[in-house]
């Protein structure tokens, strides 16, 4: 691996481990602010709304749609790839005139 790999590949890491940690800290605050809200406000009545049943949970539509992201991004990858094999100089094949 040629150290410019080397550090792109350490330098990702490091956005990678400042992300997840920022996401921790959020997930923690939430949970203490949630913990904190619940512990004020009394309970509702559970409504009956029609068709709330029918509707996906919440957790449903994140696995859908990072899916779906999952799947554009694969999409966009490989046309990224063919790109570059179409447009990559070929040598050997008649380049030198």
């Amino acid at each position: 691996m040629t150290s410019t790999q080397t550090a792109e590949g350490s330098i990702q890491d490091q956005i990678l481990k400042t992300v997840r940690k920022s996401q921790d800290v959020v997930v923690e605050a939430l949970q203490k602010w949630t913990n904190a809200v619940q512990s004020v406000t009394p309970s509702f009545p559970t409504l009956n709304l029609p068709y709330a049943d029918k509707l996906p949970k919440p957790e449903k539509l994140v696995i859908n749609a990072y899916g779906f992201a999952e799947q554009l991004l694969a999409a966009q990858r490989k046309f990224a790839k063919d790109v570059l094999q179409v447009t990559a100089p070929r040598s050997g094949h008649g380049d030198e005139a």
